[in-house]
C-alpha cells in the first residue's frame, strides 16, 4: 500500500488548475480517446460506446483480462471495502434511528450498470447478516443495508437489472421503471438501479457510507466534478473508492502493456463484439487518464483526507481511497 497524506504528493512546479486541465485541452474541449472533441459532445460519444458494447461487456472483460478482472473486483469488495465487517459492526451497534426509518448502511456504486461490484457487495452484506439473497424484504421495515447502482447509460443498466432479477428475484430489485424521477431512494429493497450523470447525481447530500466507481471515472467528461459530487453524497466518515486502469511505472511493463492494449484489444473487440472502434476508444482513454499521484492530488483538492492508493498487477490497475471528514 502506498500512502499519501494531505497534500504530500502535490506536483512540484505544476499548480492544481493545470493538473485538472490535463483532462481537456481547454474549457470547451476535452479528450475522447486520442481525439479532441467539444466538451458538450463527450457524454453522448461515450454513451454510444457503452450502448454498443453493453450486450458483450462482461464477456469482453473476461476475454481481455483472462478473467483477472473478477479477482480485482473480489479484492475491492472483500479486501479493501470489507463491507461485510462494516455491516456486521452496525448490526451489533446500530446507529440512532431516523424518522422515517432508513437503512443503517448505504453503498452507492457509480458507473456500475451491469452490477459486478454491486452484486459482490450485496452478497457480502447478506452473508454478514445471515440472510438469504432470495428472501423477500418486509416492506414495513427498512433493509439493514442497501446497494444503489447508478450509471449514465440505460442500456448498461438494463443488462444489470436483468442479471439482478435472475440472481435475487424481482422482489429484491427496484428497477428504473419502478419509480418516477422524483422518487426517493428505496429503503425496502436491497438493490436499486438509477440512471444518472456522475458529475451531478440525483441523490441528497450526506446519504451514502461508501461510494465506489470502478473502471468508469475516466469516461466522465469532468472527473474532478464527479469526485466533488462524491464528496457531497458521502456521509461524514464515508469513503470513496476508485478502481481504474492506471499507468505502470516499470518501463518494461508499460511497453508490454501498451503493445497488448493497442494491438490485441481492438482486434478482440472486432472479432468478439463486432466493434473495433469502441474498444480502441477504451484503450486510448486509459492513456489520457490521471496518473496515480495526479488522482491523489485531485481527490485531496476536493476535500478527501487520508488519500492513498494501491497498485494491482504492477500498476495496470490502481485502487484509490479517500475519506470524508
Amino acid at each position: 500500500m502506498i500512502r499519501h497524506t494531505l497534500r504530500q504528493m502535490a506536483r512540484q512546479g505544476q499548480p492544481l488548475a493545470r493538473l485538472l486541465s490535463t483532462q481537456s485541452t481547454d474549457s470547451t474541449t476535452t479528450h475522447f480517446g486520442s481525439k479532441t472533441v467539444p466538451t458538450s459532445e463527450k457524454a453522448d460519444l461515450v454513451g454510444e460506446v457503452f450502448s454498443s458494447v453493453a450486450g458483450n461487456y462482461d464477456v469482453m472483460n473476461d476475454v481481455m483480462s483472462a478473467g483477472v478482472h473478477r479477482l480485482w473486483k473480489d479484492y475491492l469488495v472483500t479486501g479493501v471495502m470489507r463491507v461485510d465487517e462494516t455491516v456486521a459492526h452496525l448490526s451489533q451497534n446500530p446507529p440512532p434511528q431516523t424518522d422515517p426509518p432508513t437503512p443503517a448502511f448505504r453503498h452507492l456504486d457509480v458507473a456500475g450498470g451491469t452490477g459486478d461490484i454491486s452484486f459482490r457487495s450485496l452478497d457480502a452484506i447478506n452473508k454478514s447478516l445471515g440472510l438469504s439473497s432470495h428472501s423477500p424484504p418486509n416492506p414495513s421495515v427498512p433493509c439493514p443495508a442497501t446497494v444503489t447502482v447508478c450509471d449514465i447509460n440505460p442500456d448498461m443498466l438494463r443488462v444489470g437489472e436483468s442479471r439482478a432479477t435472475s440472481l435475487y428475484g424481482s422482489q429484491n430489485v427496484e428497477k428504473m421503471s419502478d419509480r418516477t424521477p422524483s422518487s426517493p431512494l428505496s429503503s425496502s429493497k436491497p438493490l436499486s438501479f438509477w440512471e444518472g450523470d456522475a458529475q451531478s447525481l440525483p441523490f441528497p447530500s450526506s446519504t451514502f457510507d461508501i461510494y465506489t466507481i470502478c473502471f468508469g471515472l475516466r469516461n466522465v467528461t469532468d472527473p474532478s466534478a464527479a469526485i466533488k459530487d462524491a464528496y457531497r453524497l458521502l456521509k461524514p466518515g464515508g469513503r470513496l473508492l476508485i478502481m481504474e486502469f492506471s499507468h505502470p511505472k516499470n518501463p518494461a511493463v508499460a511497453t508490454a502493456y501498451d503493445a497488448y492494449s493497442f494491438n490485441v484489444i481492438p482486434e478482440m473487440g472486432e472479432r468478439i463484439a463486432g466493434d473495433r472502434d469502441s474498444y480502441q476508444y477504451l484503450v486510448e482513454s486509459i492513456r489520457k487518464f490521471y496518473k496515480q499521484e495526479e488522482l491523489v492530488e485531485v481527490m485531496e483538492e476536493m476535500g478527501f483526507v487520508e488519500v492513498e492508493y494501491e497498485e494491482l498487477n504492477l500498476g495496470v490497475v490502481a485502487i484509490h481511497s479517500g475519506w470524508k471528514i
